[in-house]
């Protein structure tokens, strides 16, 4: 059995301190002695590279920097690191996650690894739009959803009927139901 190493890549900040702000507590001066710039965290992400670690968890929420957007801008400047960037599900459409994945894929040369977040605090939630309880958000992620897409769009796929036409027959599928699979299968 082999085993896998991440790291972190503080886009809150950084300090010498453990705690510094995140999920619903407010930053201190501990967590921002070292504001989290491109150059900074693509420090981090190169030490962490030439040390052997796999790839770097970068967090999600109001009290840090856009996971998708500083990965992407890091990844330029490291060679294998991946990026295992936390998602939530419900947050964007599922259309546009998947194709958000699949450039990230092709751009860094199959490189993201998606961490998916059922959701922090509820105000937090709401803040970014996403009204669900935290039972709904975990209904939303349950185990057996076909990707991370499954079920942030249960509108039902329009496919051919019998005899012609469009619409939803029986058997239909969410919109975007195995999309970023075969988007992030597909690396070309």
């Amino acid at each position: 059995m082999s085993l896998t190493f991440h790291w972190f890549l503080p886009t809150n900040g950084d300090s010498r301190h453990v705690v510094g702000g995140g999920h619903g507590t407010p930053a201190t001066a501990s967590g921002r002695d070292r504001p989290p710039t491109v150059a900074y965290l693509s420090q981090i992400a190169r030490a962490a590279e030439e040390v052997g670690f796999a790839g770097a968890l970068t967090p999600t929420g109001a009290w840090c920097e856009d996971a998708w957007l500083t990965t992407a801008m890091v990844a330029q400047h490291t060679e294998r690191l991946k990026f295992l960037v936390a998602f939530r599900p419900g947050l964007i459409s599922p259309t546009l996650a998947a194709q958000m994945a699949a450039t990230f894929q092709r751009q860094t040369g199959g490189r993201l690894l998606l961490n998916v977040v059922t959701g922090g605090e509820n105000k937090e939630q709401r803040a970014f739009g996403d009204f669900l309880d935290k039972d709904g958000r975990y209904r939303r992620t349950a185990p057996g959803r076909t990707g991370v897409v499954a079920g942030a769009d249960r509108r039902p796929a329009r496919r051919a009927r019998p005899g012609g036409g469009r619409g939803a027959g029986p058997g239909a599928r969410p919109r975007a139901r195995g999309l970023l699979r075969r988007l992030l299968a597909h690396r070309g």
